[in-house]
């Protein structure tokens, strides 16, 4: 007696599939989420946004600043010569 592979594959992939779309169907999208919260939780959910983003910010431009100070910064540390060590 053999395995049903066949069959098995296509169970597999059909509830898999019916998973899928129970949650697309059931989880509110990030839009709808936000829509529905109270005034209060919005701003600090906005507060919490601009702050992550002014982090983002400083850390981009103290990494450009140190790339910028080495031009050799980019390059891998095996990629050095081996007469400079």
């Amino acid at each position: 007696m053999s395995f049903p592979w066949f069959r098995m594959t296509l169970l597999g992939g059909g509830l898999m599939g019916l998973g899928y779309l129970l949650m697309s169907a059931t989880v509110p999208t990030p839009e709808q989420t936000y829509a529905a919260m109270s005034p209060d939780l919005r701003r600090k959910v906005d507060a919490n946004r601009a702050a992550r983003l002014v982090r983002e910010q400083t850390i981009k431009r103290q990494m450009d600043a140190q790339v910028g100070n080495d031009p050799d910064a980019g390059k891998p540390i095996w990629a050095e010569q081996q007469n400079q060590r």
